[in-house]
C-alpha cells in the first residue's frame, strides 16, 4: 500500500496538495501545526478537509509560540500588512524556520510509518517572497533528509519531498484544486481573520483574489 504525508494548514495550496496527493496515494497522512498563530482557525479547515478527503490519520503538533517570534502572524504586537503586496522582498508575515521545522516532524513521522513521500504546497511563482518555499530549498532539505534518518542510511527508504505546485500559478492551482473537488469554501489563506472569515486585504488574500480571477473561478471565499 502505497503512504504518503501532507503537511496540512487548512489553506488553499496545501488542500490542493492534499486533493493531489488523495488522488495518487492509498493512504494518506495529514499532519497539520499549533504555533500560536493568528489564523489558528485554519487548523478546524485542516481537520475538516483531512476527513472529506478520507485522510488515513490527521495529526496537530502543538509547539511552543516562544520559539516563533518576529513574525506578524504570530506577535501580537505587530499588525499584518495590509494592501502593499510586494514580491520582492520578504515580508513581515515570515515566521522564523517554519517550514524547515514543519518538514523536520514530517521526517521523524514519516520514518516512524516507513512512508517515501512528503508533500508539502510551497510555491515559487505566486507567493509571498519567502526563503523556505523556494526550490532550491526543497531540494537541500531532500538531500539532508537522506543523509538524517536510520532508514535512509540503511537503504530501506528513500525520502521524497513533494511539492507538486511548485511551478504552479495561483490560477492553475485553483484549476487543479477543482478538478479535485477541493471546496475553497472551507480553506482559510488570510493572515488576520475574523470571526473565520478572510480579510481581503493582506498578501495571502491578494494573490488568493488574483488566482481565481485569472482562473475564471468564481471566489468561493468567505470575506468579512
Amino acid at each position: 500500500m502505497s503512504k504518503a504525508i501532507v503537511l496540512l494548514s487548512g489553506g488553499l495550496d496545501s488542500t490542493t496538495c492534499l486533493a493531489i496527493a488523495c488522488s495518487k496515494f492509498d493512504e494518506v497522512h495529514t499532519v497539520s501545526f499549533d504555533y500560536g498563530q493568528k489564523h489558528s482557525f485554519e487548523l478546524e479547515l485542516a481537520e475538516f478537509n483531512s476527513k472529506r478527503f478520507n485522510a488515513k490519520v490527521h495529526k496537530v503538533a502543538k509547539l511552543d509560540p516562544a520559539f516563533f517570534k518576529n513574525s506578524s502572524l504570530t506577535n501580537t504586537d505587530m499588525t499584518v500588512q495590509k494592501d502593499s503586496l510586494n514580491l520582492d522582498m520578504i515580508p513581515d508575515t515570515y515566521v522564523p524556520a517554519r517550514n524547515t521545522v514543519f518538514l523536520s516532524y514530517a521526517l521523524a513521522y514519516a520514518e516512524s510509518i516507513k512512508c517515501s513521500n512528503i508533500f508539502i504546497g510551497v510555491n515559487s511563482v505566486d507567493y509571498s517572497g519567502y526563503p523556505d518555499c523556494r526550490p532550491e530549498y526543497i531540494e537541500a532539505f531532500e538531500i539532508m533528509s537522506n543523509l538524517a534518518i536510520k532508514e535512509s542510511v540503511e537503504g530501506n527508504l528513500t525520502i521524497k519531498i513533494e511539492t507538486p505546485l511548485i511551478d504552479m500559478s495561483k490560477s492553475e492551482i485553483i484549476k487543479i484544486g477543482k478538478s479535485l473537488n477541493v471546496d475553497y469554501s472551507k480553506t482559510l489563506s488570510c493572515y488576520d481573520p475574523e470571526n473565520g472569515k478572510a480579510c481581503g486585504h493582506c498578501d495571502s488574500c491578494l494573490l488568493r483574489k488574483n488566482g481565481f480571477e485569472q482562473a475564471g473561478i468564481a471566489d468561493e471565499t468567505q470575506y468579512v
